[in-house]
Formats: C-alpha cells, sequence, structure tokens
C-alpha cells in the first residue's frame, strides 16, 4: 500500500501551480499512515492556522517575488515537525518526504520549519528573492 494519496495529491499540487486559480498554498498531512491532502487556499495565514505543535505537515507554496523590472511565481517546499512530534513521527517524516517529492517536483527552495516565526510569508519571499537571481530593485525606476 502507497504511503500517499497520489491522485489527490498531484491535484492539490497542480491547482497551485495553475496560474488561473487564486489557490496559492496545498498542505498534506498524515491521516491513518497516509499522506494526503490537509487544505489548500489562496491567503498564507490559512495555512499558518494549521501548523501547530502537534501537527506534521508537507506543503507546496506559491509566492510573487520579482522586482521593479518584473514580477513572477515561485515556489517552496516546506515540512513542518511541530514541537511536540517524537521521534519516530520525526524519522517517519524524512523517509517519506521522498514520496511526497515524486508529486511535489517543481521548487525554488525547500524548507524545514518548527516555529511560526520561521514561516512569515516576508521571510520566504526574501529567501526565494535571494535564490531567484537578477535583482534590479537598487536601480531607481
Amino acid at each position: 500500500m502507497s504511503p500517499i494519496d497520489k491522485e489527490a495529491c498531484r491535484e492539490a499540487y497542480n491547482e497551485v501551480r495553475d496560474d488561473n486559480t487564486d489557490t496559492t498554498w496545498a498542505a498534506f498531512k498524515y491521516e491513518n499512515k497516509k499522506i494526503v491532502p490537509a487544505g489548500q487556499g489562496g491567503d498564507y495565514e490559512d495555512f499558518k492556522k494549521m501548523c501547530t505543535d502537534d501537527a506534521r505537515l508537507f506543503a507546496f507554496v506559491r509566492i510573487t517575488t520579482g522586482d521593479a523590472m518584473s514580477k513572477r511565481a515561485k515556489f517552496t517546499f516546506i515540512t513542518w515537525v511541530g514541537k511536540n512530534i517524537t521521534g519516530l513521527q520525526l524519522a517517519k517524516i524524512s523517509i517519506d518526504k521522498a514520496v511526497v517529492k515524486d508529486i511535489v517536483q517543481n521548487f525554488a527552495k525547500e524548507f524545514m520549519f518548527n516555529d511560526l516565526k520561521d514561516l512569515d510569508e516576508e521571510n520566504l519571499r526574501n529567501e526565494l528573492k535571494k535564490a531567484g537571481g537578477a535583482n534590479y530593485d537598487a536601480q531607481a525606476e
């Protein structure tokens, strides 16, 4: 038995990648030893509310980055490990992350967090901007 609902997770992933939707994130959680979609939406704060001390989540997030010359969508893969997660559960995440990455394949940067401060959207935007290459913000318009 596969540890992930591939079709449902792929559908959620594709919706985030689709420029014609307002969906900017999809989260995946453990449900009875299987990874399934946990939710998706257009408000990043809704995703952050899912990141509790007892949660183990994977997420695919679209963030608009860019500078004065161009705006573009960048994607990130986030692993959330709540502070109350056991060592055995943490080990399972390490193994299952590869299975999730078979579906969530195209992202600019990957993060693993356990503190809500790290999930700040501006922090992610800055990290993706650094990974994105040319930055023309320093030039006068």
